[in-house]
Order: structure tokens, then C-alpha cells, then sequence
């Protein structure tokens, strides 16, 4: 029977203690290491349950019941971050010998992480096209056994086909594991359009206040699921309590923030894609964004992480650009409640196909401040840019 509540309910009512008298609104922060059995036959049955903090308190099941019922499931873990959930999700499925497809867009830290730690142990790293689709097939083989996507890419934004990829993949006999974190689950059902894993730095918009680190693992099988978890046990991964609570904190906001990120980044993209400085606009949203037609058949909306190619540049303008800027901060990471603008440069990150554009690349996370201050903010920032000349 279809459950008739909506996800935006759910997400309120996930994760929350039993009813009892006096209960409270929020799971209390359980930390432990060791826990107590009361007679043997508990000690003995325990494997079924909570037996030790390093697999988890009812903390971390909560988040975890939650963040599944969000992307659609089997089971969800945690990782201590985003780069060790796209890492641990890799791991679980390859061995020595193995070969790994990952899109050219793919974040950077896992591109280092494949084309070192991987390599060391023999498994090779073989980068796509992100706008592959079904064609992704002339690239299979029986040694490929994991294929990683990511849509979009995090500093260009590309969409990937997934249903065509994960089609292809399977009948090869290869997993498929997506990057969910752009839409925080609410736009984007991995799971759904043929995923195997889907993976989230919930470090972004699920905790949404950039005072955290945390990753998430949502497998869509049983199978699945004991070899993520069997790999997570075997390499000692551990979330604090602490964190935990937070992002489940975080996630009881996230479709309204959401929503405001949308609105504003869909905002700024309009305003910035009709100055004279932008070459283009790079997010899914706009025609001019790749894979833009997928964009409208597999996601609902938006968030509000973009980037904009900028004619080129002198470098003293760059800086001047960034120096003006009053309430965008200038640093790594996205998804929080502040808004955020840094120069990208993925020219320094691909190898199946180069990036060649002649101007560069900025990346704005639109956070959740009034829409018209950041452009104004925007705007300031351009003149300072025009005046270095």
C-alpha cells in the first residue's frame, strides 16, 4: 500500500524517538563506545543489534532512517565525510586487478584518491566523457567493475544519463555509483533512475550550517548494502555522535532551505547571464548548461551551486573581483546558509576531455541571504573587476 505522506512530512516525522510519556521532540545524543548486556542470551543475540559506538548509536540509526527514507533506500550508513563515502562505496566493490569508470567530472579529491591510493593497489582508474550516455558501453568490460557518476560535476555542471549508464553497467555486471550531494536528495533520485549506491556529502546542504563534516551511503539492495556496511565495519569508519545529531537537526529544515537556495541561485544565474563579462551561465537549469535536456527529464529542481565562464581575464582583475566582495565569502565547500564564490579551475582536472575555454570559471553557492544584496554584492564586484583594467 503507497504510504500517502509527503516527503516533506516525512522528513519532520523520520528518525524521531518512540512515543512515550514526557518523550522529546529530538533523539538525545547517545555517545558510547561499550555497551552493556543484561543476561547472556542478550550478549549472544547482540550481533542483531547495537553492540559497540564504533557501528553506531541510535544517534546515527536515526540519521540514518531518515537520509534513507530520503533517497529510496535499502539501508543507509555514514561516513566521517563526503570524499570517505565516494571513497568507501568504491572500495567495497573492487579488488586488485579491477577497473574503475569515473566520470572527467568527477570531484577532485577522489580523483587523486583513485589515481593514487586505487593505483597503489592495482585498480585502474579509466576517465568518460560525463555526456557518455548509452555510449559509455564501447568502455565496459569484465574487469570494470565499478562505474562513478556524478551529475552534475561540481564545478561545470555537466548531467549525466544515468538510466542509459546504469543500463549499460548492469548488463556488464558493474555497480553504479552516484554522487547525490547537488540535490541533497530532494531533486534527484539516484536510487530510483538505476543506481546502486547513492553517496552525499552531507557536510553540505543536509547539515546546512558549515560547522561539520559527514558523508552518507544508500544502498539500494540487501546485497548491496552488506558489502557497503562490510567494508565501512572493516576499516573502522566512525561518525561522531555529536555530528550526527546535528545533520539529523539540519535535515528537519532542508526542503525549506532548499527551496531558497533554488529560488536564489536561479535568480543571481539570471542576472549574471545577462552581463556583458559572462561568456556563459553553467547551470542545469539553463539551456546553455550541458546535459540540459536530461536535467528536465530526471530532476525536479534545482539547488543553488552554479558556476559562470567569464570572458578572460586579467589576473589583477580576477583578484579584484573576489577582493570586493563583502557578503559572499570566499572559500571551499557549499550548501551551507552563507553564500560562497571561489575561481575554479577544472582545466586542472580533466583528461578525457579537456576543458579549453579561454576565460575563467567562477563557482557561487547561493546561500540564504536576500537575493538582492548578492547581486548587489555581485555588482560591485564586476565594476571592481572593470576599473583594474
Amino acid at each position: 500500500m503507497r504510504d500517502p505522506m509527503k516527503e516533506d512530512t516525512k522528513l519532520i516525522a523520520a528518525g524521531r524517538p518512540h512515543r512515550r510519556p514526557h518523550h522529546p521532540v529530538n533523539p538525545p545524543v547517545e555517545r558510547a563506545s561499550t555497551y552493556l548486556f543484561p543476561t547472556y542470551d542478550d550478549f549472544t543475540e547482540g550481533a542483531k543489534n547495537i553492540v559497540y559506538g564504533r557501528l553506531g548509536t541510535p544517534t546515527h540509526r536515526a540519521l540514518e532512517e531518515a537520509v534513507n527514507l530520503l533517497e529510496g533506500g535499502f539501508e543507509t550508513r555514514l561516513a566521517p565525510s563526503g570524499l570517505a563515502a565516494v571513497n568507501y562505496a568504491l572500495l567495497a566493490f573492487c579488488r586488485a586487478g579491477d577497473q574503475i569508470l569515473a566520470a572527467d567530472s568527477v570531484y577532485d579529491p577522489v580523483r587523486k584518491f583513485c589515481d593514487g591510493f586505487l593505483k597503489r593497489f592495482g585498480v585502474e582508474t579509466i576517465y568518460y566523457d560525463p555526456l557518455v550516455g548509452s555510449d559509455i558501453e564501447a568502455l565496459l568490460s569484465p574487469r570494470v567493475k565499478v562505474v562513478l557518476v556524478e551529475s552534475p560535476g561540481s564545478l561545470t555542471f555537466e548531467i549525466q544519463d544515468l538510466p542509459a549508464i546504469a543500463a549499460a553497467a548492469h548488463r556488464s555486471g558493474a555497480r553504479v555509483v552516484a554522487d547525490n550531494t547537488w540535490s541533497a536528495g530532494c531533486f534527484y533520485k539516484p536510487i530510483r533512475l538505476g543506481a546502486d549506491v547513492s553517496v552525499q556529502a552531507g557536510t553540505k546542504y543536509l547539515a546546512g550550517h558549515a560547522d561539520l563534516l559527514i558523508g552518507t551511503l544508500t544502498s539500494a539492495d540487501e546485497a548491496t548494502a552488506r558489502a557497503v556496511f562490510q567494508t565501512l565495519l572493516q576499516l573502522g569508519s566512525n561518525v561522531s555522535a555529536d555530528d550526527a545529531f546535528l545533520t539529523l537537526r539540519g535535515l528537519r529544515t532542508l526542503k525549506t532551505r532548499m527551496a531558497r537556495h533554488e529560488e536564489t541561485g536561479l535568480k543571481l544565474a539570471k542576472w549574471l547571464g545577462k552581463r556583458a563579462e559572462v561568456e556563459r551561465v553553467l547551470h542545469p537549469a539553463f539551456k546553455s548548461c550541458p546535459g540540459h535536456t536530461i536535467f528536465k527529464r530526471d530532476f525536479s529542481g534545482s539547488s543553488g551551486l552554479f558556476s559562470i565562464l567569464m570572458k578572460p581575464l586579467a589576473a589583477g582583475q580576477i583578484k579584484a573581483f573576489f577582493n570586493a566582495l563583502k557578503i559572499f565569502g570566499v572559500g571551499y565547500s557549499w550548501g551551507g546558509f552563507e553564500s560562497l564564490c571561489v575561481h575554479v579551475r577544472p582545466q586542472n582536472n580533466r583528461t578525457a576531455e579537456p576543458w579549453t575555454e579561454a576565460g575563467p570559471v567562477f563557482r557561487l553557492s547561493a546561500g540564504l541571504e536576500d537575493a538582492d544584496d548578492l547581486i548587489a554584492d555581485l555588482d560591485r564586484a564586476l565594476a571592481a573587476m572593470a576599473a583594474a583594467k
